[in-house]
């Protein structure tokens, strides 16, 4: 694989600490970026990713897709030539386990009218 096919990639998280750089080929997924987060993911973090589903990628103000290649990822203008490209980390989780955690009030409410007729 030619040197100027791969490039270097730090992930940044929530917290300001970085996962990385690693080095990958221009032709590598989204996806497969997202699997080595979660397979890298640091020790001792309040939020940790469960599956690659909850986590999202952000580079430029973007959120990357997962189909994306990085070659399709990277600045056309603007990049310094062999600097590391910093993505930010965001792990989101899935919503069907929010909504079961939200308590549910089953009492019925009460209807008090506080007007005033003078």
């Amino acid at each position: 694989m030619p040197e100027e096919d791969l490039v270097d990639i730090k992930f940044r998280l929530y917290d300001g600490s970085d996962i990385g750089p690693f080095r990958y080929s221009a032709t590598s997924t989204v996806d497969m970026l997202k699997q080595r987060i979660v397979s890298d993911w640091p020790k001792g973090k309040t939020i940790i990713p469960k599956a690659v589903n909850e986590v999202k990628l952000i580079s430029s103000g973007k959120i990357l897709e997962n189909s994306k290649t990085v070659g399709q990822c990277k600045l056309p203008l603007g990049e310094v030539a062999g600097g590391v490209i910093i993505m930010h980390v965001v792990v989101q989780p899935s919503l069907a386990k929010t909504k079961t955690e939200k308590k549910i009030d089953d009492t019925p409410r009460k209807i008090v009218c506080s007007c005033s007729i003078l």
